[in-house]
């Protein structure tokens, strides 16, 4: 009859075989990786040093294009939108000139100097501006006619 404890040591010799074999491996691997070591310093470098590859540059050029992209449609959506806004500035300034031309002719200047902006901070900068400006612009129009009108109501009550 065999009893629980002889049955447990072929299991116990097993698992001290695997440990063993797998101890005897590793030394036999860190050897080898030791043995297998670079040379000479350049070829320390050029195994651990993260050399640029040809697909990151192509991403980044792929990215580059694409903010590109971005801001080129972001800088005409705003281009359209300031020559929309200058249609309901028709009177004239002190020139004779009409505020709607004055504006689109500044606006054509500042988009033509800002062309060839590579920055996309300075780009980014430019678009947020510009449509605050819009928008600015756009609200005192508002409130000059808002004035205008309740200028006129009080006029037309007086009577």
């Amino acid at each position: 009859m065999i009893t629980n404890l002889q049955k447990c040591r072929p299991m116990d010799t097993a698992l001290n075989l695997l440990r063993r074999t797998q101890s005897l491996h590793h030394h036999h691997l860190r050897r080898q990786l030791i043995h297998n070591g670079p040379d000479t310093v350049e070829e320390l470098l050029d195994r651990h040093v993260v050399k640029k590859d040809k697909n990151d540059s192509e991403d980044n050029e792929l990215l580059t294009r694409q903010r590109l992209t971005s801001n080129r449609r972001e800088a005409l959506s705003l281009y359209r939108d300031i020559i929309r806004a200058t249609r309901f500035f028709m009177w004239p300034d002190s020139r004779g000139v009409l505020w709607r031309d004055v504006l689109r002719e500044n606006a054509r200047k500042e988009f033509e100097e800002a062309r060839f902006e590579k920055d996309p901070e300075v780009v980014t900068r430019l678009l947020i501006g510009g449509r605050d400006a819009v928008q600015s612009a756009l609200d005192k129009l508002v409130e000059k006619q808002k004035q205008q009108i309740e200028k006129e109501r009080n006029e037309s009550n007086r009577r």
